[in-house]
């Protein structure tokens, strides 16, 4: 049975991300593909820990805080892993709710102006 192996080219594609991006991801040791020669090659380990990044700067954290999440897994286990997701998540949740505040009051401001302003013209 073969593992899914993805050249560069292809974790680019399929995780629509630049070469940039991704040599970006390795650079800091977000990612650690297999080299043979000057290739790149991408294993299930490296593609899930893709999805995680991705979906991780979805939610807005940052890419140390990814990192350092992905670390805890390899130096104590997923249980250790989760409870860290869970403190994460509980900080960005509050964080995206005030950004969320600050959105609808700055919504809210625009539309009054902009009636303001549609008013004034007849």
């Amino acid at each position: 049975m073969s593992e899914t192996r993805l050249s560069f080219k292809e974790m680019c594609a399929k995780f629509d991300v630049t070469p940039r991006t991704l040599r970006y991801y390795e650079y800091i040791e977000l990612l650690r593909p297999e080299r043979e020669g000057r290739s790149r090659f991408y294993g299930a380990k490296e593609l899930a820990r893709m999805t995680l990044i991705l979906r991780g700067r979805r939610f807005g954290f940052s890419l140390e805080d990814i990192r350092q999440w992905l670390l805890i897994y390899e130096h104590q286990g997923t249980e250790a892993q989760m409870h860290e997701w869970v403190t994460l998540a509980d900080k960005q949740l509050v964080e995206l709710a005030e950004q969320k505040k600050q959105l609808e009051d700055t919504i809210a401001e625009l539309k009054n102006l902009r009636d303001e302003t549609a008013k004034t013209l007849g």
